[in-house]
């Protein structure tokens, strides 16, 4: 998808415990790096409605209670796009990830906000520099 105008993405960090869930990403920009389930946010969609949509497609999972998280700017020049993310913390409600596009994501795995596997995918590295913490949401 080429862009002329910066796009909008929604990620979702979901909760279980003390771990999140985060996948590999693979296909798209980012092969190889790890992120958060989320995508894009379509037309008359709420972004509460689109993380629970995405994971719900991405990750087999069933979540709850949707809540703005932080924001970042994520510019990928050599890939010409351009998004605000927006980054909502979600409570795991019930399933067992499943990789339900392996054209996009190659597993997932909960992990500690500590101890996130690497290399991260950019708007993933940003909210560790923000000292974001999911936790706190």
């Amino acid at each position: 998808m080429h862009m002329d105008m910066p796009g909008v993405g929604v990620s979702c960090i979901i909760i279980k415990g003390k771990d999140v869930l985060i996948g590999r990403r693979k296909g798209a920009h980012g092969a190889g790096t790890w992120a958060f389930p989320g995508g894009h946010l379509e037309m008359y969609e709420t972004p509460e409605e689109t993380a629970i949509r995405e994971v719900l497609e991405e990750t087999g999972l069933i979540v709850r209670d949707p809540k703005f998280g932080a924001l970042t700017n994520d510019i990928f020049r050599d890939d010409k796009r351009h998004y605000i993310t927006l980054h909502y913390v979600c409570r795991y409600a019930s399933g067992d990830p499943k990789t339900m596009e392996p054209d996009k994501c190659s597993g997932w795995v909960w992990a500690e906000w500590n101890d996130l596997p690497r290399p991260l995918f950019p708007s993933v590295s940003k909210l560790l520099d923000m000292k974001f913490d999911p936790f706190r949401v």
